[in-house]
């Protein structure tokens, strides 16, 4: 049974990753495959909009043409996402949640254009989700006391009896590893489901899988773009709490 459930993955079903050519590297045999160039053609296409983007804002006309409108309505979007989730706190977080969002959508909606989606590797998930990891804890070490975040470490118990530490330490380290997997599993499935569409039924798969399409790469892509980048602005906001700053100025 796994044998002709192999055979039928190698012969029938393309999942898209080929190893193209191999290297040595510290006596480890690597391989640059597909999906390593899939991810390049995606981040190359973003470096050109950004340039291009950014070309258009610099010498932005007071009557904006069709292109300028459309950087003006992402921009906003994106803007009205992060302040409706962080408030005051996403100020310094809106180039950083833009660029993730604009990625992850770019990505996971690639397969549009015949691509292996990159966020179907969990190479490129996991990190996104450690990214994500880090700004949390940089900033709560940023706008927290020690002494706060011991408390918050060792709740809902006294800070004096930290039984609860090695739990909430646990939930700490699954941050990323969640983050990563939700977007992993959800992207990979989708690119599964139409390989295997293309693959077993063959011929037989003319126009109708466009609708397939519609909902795996453009709606569930978008989906899973929207809550990753909700869940970053959540975790960074609960991290970075009450700020001092703020609490001074309601208090002035």
């Amino acid at each position: 049974m796994y044998e002709g459930l192999m055979l039928t993955s190698q012969n029938d079903v393309d999942f898209m990753i080929h190893g193209l050519f191999s290297y040595n590297f510290f006596g480890q045999e690597l391989w640059i495959t597909t999906s390593h160039v899939y991810l390049l053609i995606v981040v190359i296409s973003l470096i050109i909009f950004f340039i291009v983007g950014g070309l258009v804002f610099r010498k932005a006309d007071k009557i904006p043409g069709t292109f300028q409108n459309i950087l003006e309505i992402i921009v906003e979007f994106l803007d009205g996402i992060v302040k409706g989730s962080m408030g005051r706190n996403g100020d310094g977080f809106r180039n950083y949640i833009g660029v993730l969002f604009i990625f992850i959508l770019f990505s996971n909606i690639s397969g549009l254009f015949g691509l292996r989606p990159p966020t179907a590797d969990y190479g490129v998930t996991l990190p996104l989700g450690i990214i994500t990891f880090m700004l949390i804890h940089i900033n709560q070490f940023r706008f927290n006391s020690l002494g706060s975040i011991w408390k918050d470490m060792t709740s809902p118990l006294p800070p004096w009896l930290p039984i609860w530490l090695p739990i909430n330490i646990i939930s700490e380290i699954a941050v990323p590893i969640s983050l990563s997997l939700r977007l992993f599993a959800n992207v990979l499935s989708g690119t599964v489901m139409m390989a295997l569409v293309y693959g077993l039924l063959k011929w037989i798969a003319m126009g109708w899988p466009a609708a397939l399409h519609a909902y795996f790469d453009l709606f569930s892509g978008a989906i899973q773009t929207y809550v990753f980048c909700m869940l970053t602005m959540t975790y960074i906001n609960n991290a970075i709490g009450e700020r001092e700053d703020v609490q001074e100025e309601a208090k002035a």
